[in-house]
């Protein structure tokens, strides 16, 4: 049953696609409680996307154009044809809104009154405190938003982000695996790795298709990942912007063009910082993926990296692969290669 409960299940025929380099697609739409499942017609889904987050492009026009909020380029087509589906969809986001609870819009408020009143003096006093205040509170859709933003700029220069269709599944695996929110593979721009705000780790492509053991580029995203938590990406990116740029984020909720442009040139320029070993292990031992692979991939000499090999965590282990060949094969070809 779906949240308007005149019908037991809704559906709809619909033309997708995942970015406009590709062709649309007919698929099948069904609504559930807070989310648009799109299928294809061997009923396997295809993506989900939240109610709460999806954004028509063309109020009042025909056919009806979605996409997810944050990301214009899918799209989703539904004819005039199919009004049930897009007035379900309409009364479905409104109930949504009514029902959710909006701590983080509290938040907001509070936190304006007082820095309005305060705002000089963590101007020109405190830039620091204010800089970790706002990282403090921001909430995580807008984390999520400004690493999106972020990573479009990054694509400018790098290359659109690969997005093969059959390795789709096997790259969520290994975000899983690693413990990332979102993984994307870049065909250029960067030397390795990189965090953005919102849980996004970039890979560069070679990272995957240049090694054929999967733990070389999981030791890398989990590498990447220990330096988010020792840094906040959003940390970094206000430290760059300024305590001017952290206020108006804190007041406004918006970061403007040009902070966002020259964060993105300050992360592809700036070298990735060291970590030490002591550190990396830690976080290999915890994914239980070998630090070995990860470490000759750095030097194949072994010279410069042998505490990683000396004291693997792993060392001796019956290991469970960090991902079966099937899949690292489909993640291979994920920039078409």
């Amino acid at each position: 049953m779906t949240a308007l409960t005149q019908y037991d299940r809704i559906e709809a025929t619909g033309l997708w696609r995942p970015n406009p380099d590709e062709q649309r697609r007919e698929v099948v739409v069904s609504i559930g409680d807070a989310t648009l499942t799109i299928s294809d017609f061997n009923d396997q889904a295809i993506t989900h996307w939240s109610l709460a987050a999806l954004e028509r492009q063309n109020p009042g026009a025909f056919p009806a154009i979605f996409h997810p909020d944050g990301d214009p380029e899918e799209t989703l087509e539904l004819a005039d044809s199919e009004t049930t589906m897009i007035e379900a969809i309409a009364r479905l986001q409104s109930a949504i809104a009514r029902a959710r609870p909006h701590p983080g819009r509290l938040r907001w408020l509070s936190v304006t009154g007082v820095i309005t009143a305060v705002a000089a003096l963590l101007v020109f006093w405190l830039p620091g405190a204010l800089q970790r205040h706002v990282t403090s509170v921001v909430p995580e859709i807008k984390r999520a938003e400004i690493g999106r933003a972020v990573l479009a700029r990054i694509e400018r220069v790098a290359g659109r982000a690969c997005a093969a269709n059959e390795a789709r599944a096997a790259l969520d695996v290994l975000a899983r695996r690693t413990g990332v929110d979102r993984l994307v593979v870049l065909p250029g721009g960067i030397a390795d790795t990189l965090h953005l705000p919102g849980g996004i780790v970039a890979v560069n492509k070679t990272l995957i298709e240049d090694h054929e053991d999967p733990a070389v580029a999981a030791g890398y995203i989990l590498v990447e990942r220990a330096r988010a938590q020792a840094l906040d990406p959003l940390a970094e990116l206000l430290e760059t912007a300024g305590p001017v740029a952290a206020f108006r984020l804190l007041t406004t909720g918006d970061l403007t063009r040009e902070s966002l442009d020259h964060y993105a040139e300050q992360v592809l320029s700036a070298p990735r910082a060291d970590l030490p070993d002591d550190v990396m292990l830690a976080v290999f031992g915890q994914a239980a993926v070998p630090s070995t692979p990860y470490a000759y991939a750095r030097d194949i000499t072994g010279e410069t990296v042998l505490g990683l090999i000396e004291a693997d965590p792993m060392a001796g282990r019956t290991l469970e692969p960090v991902l079966p060949d099937s899949a690292w094969v489909r993640l291979q070809n994920i920039c078409g290669t």
